[in-house]
């Protein structure tokens, strides 16, 4: 896992957490450290990172990679191991969701009459009840 991750990067970090004491994520949701995912992801417990829901909160703020002593990288760190999941078929649970709501309704929000009014008083075309190509691209084997 550390050669796909850039042995380089992962193999500085000696978990000073100062990361984790420098996250605005960390301080809204507590289950978030992005010591914690480096060192299972240094340990090359990647079925542990990719069952927790946590690399999909890092809200890329480099505000890790600013004061990193140790120049580690955590948000490519974390872009990595997100893409790394998403090759196992893992994802977060609110993109499944979404997704769902993209398969079923052609979009993720609602619009109904009143929206293409608004849309029509400001020079903007009617959006379409279902549009078909969403539909198409979304029952597409990959």
């Amino acid at each position: 896992m550390e050669a796909e991750l850039g042995a380089s990067d992962l193999s500085r970090c000696f978990q000073c957490g100062v990361c984790t004491a420098s996250c605005p994520v960390r301080e809204v949701e507590a289950t978030f450290s992005p010591r914690r995912i480096m060192k299972l992801a240094k340990m090359g417990l990647k079925r542990q990172v990719y069952a927790s829901d946590t690399i999909w909160l890092c809200s890329m703020c480099f505000m890790c990679l600013e004061r990193c002593p140790q120049d580690v990288r955590p948000p490519e760190v974390m872009t990595v191991l997100r893409n790394m999941a998403a090759k196992e078929g893992v994802a977060p649970v609110n993109l499944t969701k979404l997704l769902d709501i993209l398969k079923r309704n052609g979009r993720v929000y609602s619009v109904d009459d009143f929206t293409n009014e608004e849309r029509g008083d400001r020079g903007l075309p009617a959006v379409e009840a279902e549009p078909a190509f969403i539909k198409r691209i979304s029952e597409a084997k990959p």
